[in-house]
């Protein structure tokens, strides 16, 4: 006779994203995909009130103008180097 096992399932709910909730103190380059536009995703983000993920791996909910604000390095040098495998690239990602 076979033995009887019991499995227990559960939901992993932990995350290792952190969602940014205050004062933003800079502006992040928005990850997109085929087909997607920045803008387009800011726009949804800011009605909806859904986080977004920069090329940093930053994730925050957008709520302001990030104009007034200096660009993440690390975002910048993410985008750098994709422009630099991908023909096709504006200079700057908002172009």
């Amino acid at each position: 006779m076979a033995a009887i096992t019991e499995t227990d399932f559960r939901t992993d709910v932990r995350t290792d994203d952190v969602t940014q909730t205050g004062r933003p103190d800079c502006a992040h380059i928005v990850k997109v995909g085929p087909g997607e536009t920045a803008a387009a995703k800011v726009l949804e983000a800011r009605v909806m009130g859904t986080p977004l993920e920069a090329l940093c791996g930053h994730v925050w909910v957008p709520s302001r103008d990030p104009k007034s604000l200096p660009l993440c390095e690390e975002c910048k040098n993410i985008y750098e180097m994709y422009k630099s495998f991908n023909d096709g690239l504006n200079d700057t990602p908002g172009e």
